[in-house]
């Protein structure tokens, strides 16, 4: 079920609030935990169970990783640790990567003049996400920082809440353990300063990314012997704005969601295309990714604590795993290499540690931006070949226009949207709208309030009835 779908925004999401508004306070958790697994239970279907399982055994497991609880040793604790993160994660690679791995086992079968069976399995929905839950969970448990959910209601409504069950914010356990026993008083204030960032969100999905989607499909449906200069171009930037505003708009309606609900989600992005390097692009873009893996994978793996070349063999393996986590194809995990190489260079020249210069600024930022744009073409390719070739075009200009198919779908409109979606990307890093539309004590917050719910939702409501909407591109993660 899609948060820009009829059935979410007509039907799904008023029977909730409706549900949480009228009934006792403390029934808060129990209603989201319920409406969570009916909301995921329409999209993934039997896979569900898997869903269950893991919340079962990552609820069963904490009791006994806390601090002198079951007098179990320390080191029946960690072997207990590693144990049940361990499956998480071989759940994860089971169900997301075999059919890849099953896949060069049979490539290298024919190498070598035999054969392997690929075995391909339905890919359920949010395991990249509700696995790093159940990880957080168990590990900020084992590290004391969080007591554990004595209430299983309470656990469920962490792991499957629905806001962020499907595609994100990556929520670790201690950023929201306090708020779960909590039982909100103002509820009515929660839905008044969640609606807007939800409505934002729905704006940035429906209204920008939506409408430059045929325009980037034509693009990258363009055969090697047909791309040219300016194909290359168009679909790389125009991309570049379509999953910024796909996913920005997802964290945004995740985040305005959660707010409603009672819940203040992280956040997930603060205006990545301004950054001047590549390392403050990780620090703005997809931020709870990026501070789930310094937590539980950069830090315990040693960080920046042992020298340089230890720093730069964890980076390294940071960016491997943050490409392969998006998908199993080369594609990604080659993405993952390229800005970890990228933050290695800039960390060898110090680039990473002072801001520039004014006069500087603007040559930076137009450098970091043409670096991620180039990335965003491997993140995008259907494989290598396809990647290399666009990249290729991209460095070699020609003279050479659109194709007919990629010309057709570069209408007027589209043409406009790409202009603003341009301009947006371009103003100052600061302020970031989204957080700034939850604040009630400022007038030009509640100024844009009043023209988001009136004229941009209005719009993205008409789109959604016609039915103009697409999945949000990182369900497929």
């Amino acid at each position: 079920m899609s948060f820009a779908s009829p059935l979410f925004l007509w039907v799904f999401l008023p029977v909730v609030l409706s549900t949480i508004l009228a009934a006792p306070r403390h029934w808060r958790n129990g209603i989201i935990a319920v409406a969570s697994l009916i909301f995921y239970a329409v999209g993934a279907g039997a896979t569900t169970l898997l869903l269950l399982v893991t919340i079962a055994l990552n609820y069963v497991v904490g009791q006994w990783l806390e601090p002198d609880e079951w007098a179990l040793a320390t080191r029946r604790k960690r072997t207990l640790l590693i144990t049940v993160i361990c499956f998480d994660v071989g759940s994860l690679v089971v169900w997301k990567y075999l059919g890849f791995m099953t896949e060069q086992l049979n490539g290298l079968a024919h190498v070598l003049g035999g054969d392997f069976p690929v075995t391909h399995l339905a890919l359920p929905i949010g395991i990249s996400f509700y696995t790093f839950h159940n990880i957080s969970y168990v590990f900020d448990i084992y590290r004391g920082e969080r007591p554990a959910l004595r209430n299983p209601v309470s656990f469920v409504t962490y792991i499957s809440m629905f806001p962020q069950l499907v595609a994100g914010p990556i929520v670790r356990y201690r950023e929201i353990a306090d708020q779960l026993p909590q039982e909100r008083t103002h509820r009515l204030d929660d839905i008044a300063a969640g609606f807007p960032r939800f409505a934002l969100g729905l704006c940035k999905k429906v209204i920008v990314a939506d409408s430059l989607n045929p325009l980037v499909n034509a693009c990258f449906a363009t055969p090697g012997d047909k791309m040219t200069f300016a194909i290359a171009w168009l679909g790389a930037v125009t991309y570049t704005l379509q999953l910024y505003f796909d996913f920005s708009g997802y964290s945004d309606m995740a985040i305005g969601l959660g707010r409603m609900l009672g819940f203040r989600l992280p956040e997930n992005f603060a205006r990545p295309y301004s950054s001047v390097t590549v390392t403050e692009f990780w620090r703005r873009w997809h931020m709870s990714l990026s501070r789930w893996f310094r937590d539980y994978v950069y830090i315990p793996l040693g960080g920046n604590r042992h020298g340089a070349a230890k720093t730069y063999r964890n980076l390294i393996t940071v960016f491997a795993l943050t490409g392969f986590w998006h998908g199993a194809n080369w594609t990604f995990l080659v993405w993952g290499l390229y800005h970890g190489a990228l933050l290695i260079i800039e960390r060898g020249f110090h680039l990473d540690e002072s801001p520039p210069t004014r006069d500087r600024r603007l040559p930076r930022r137009t450098l970091t931006l043409l670096l991620v744009i180039v990335g965003w073409v491997l993140f995008r390719a259907t494989d290598l070949p396809q990647a290399l070739t666009m990249i290729g075009h991209m460095l070699l200009p020609d003279f050479t226009g659109l194709t007919d198919i990629v010309a057709e779908a570069f209408t007027n409109q589209r043409l406009v949207i790409l202009l603003c979606a341009l301009a947006i990307v371009f103003l100052p890093a600061h302020p970031v709208t989204g957080p700034l539309l939850e604040s009630s004590r400022s007038k030009p917050a509640n100024a844009l309030r009043v023209t988001i719910m009136t004229a941009g939702l209005l719009y993205a409501a008409i789109l959604v009835a016609t039915g103009t909407f697409s999945p949000f591109l990182y369900y497929q993660f």
